[in-house]
């Protein structure tokens, strides 16, 4: 049987898919390319499902498990739709040390998921980083893109609150 070297047609209209396949062309269309390629679909979308990654995959002609593979073993990726805030609790060392596993007890108990988990009603996804390279900050949190440090449990129970959650 030939081999098809088409390029595949976008999953949609969407016109962030002329985004992403920009990054594509300037990586020449090549498997080295698969990293840039899918921050540009996270940053374009949001986060990674299924249908993206099967175009990246076939567009630079690498098995989707490589890119499942690249998608989960980095941790800026995400495979779910992020709420409206997010916050990301460092669980380095230090930050452990200075008390991060109380900070997810907190979350636990205010809202009743833990790090990698998005509300019901998608307002806060919390997620967990293994560093945030802000050790003198320890235990540091990220919220909305906004490193916060020597953080509390109440202080952190009044920036859930400020998201409109108890």
């Amino acid at each position: 049987m030939p081999v098809s070297l088409s390029k595949p047609v976008a999953p949609s209209a969407d016109k962030r898919w002329k985004i992403v396949d920009a990054t594509m062309r300037r990586v020449g269309q090549h498997s080295r390319g698969l990293i840039e390629t899918l921050h540009t679909v996270q940053e374009a979308f949001g986060y990674l499902d299924e249908t993206a990654l099967r175009y990246v995959a076939l567009s630079l002609r690498v098995p989707l498990s490589r890119a499942y593979g690249v998608a989960t073993f980095y941790h800026f990726f995400t495979l779910k739709p992020a709420g409206e805030h997010t916050c990301v609790i460092c669980l380095g060392t230090a930050c452990y040390i200075k008390g991060a596993p109380q900070l997810v007890d907190t979350v636990r108990r205010e809202l009743g998921i833990t790090p990698g988990e998005t509300t019901e009603d998608g307002k806060v996804s919390v997620l967990s980083a293994r560093c945030l390279g802000s050790c003198g900050l320890a235990p540091a949190v990220v919220y909305d893109n906004e490193v916060a440090g020597k953080v509390s449990p109440l202080q952190l129970k009044e920036q859930l609150s400020k998201w409109g959650r108890p």
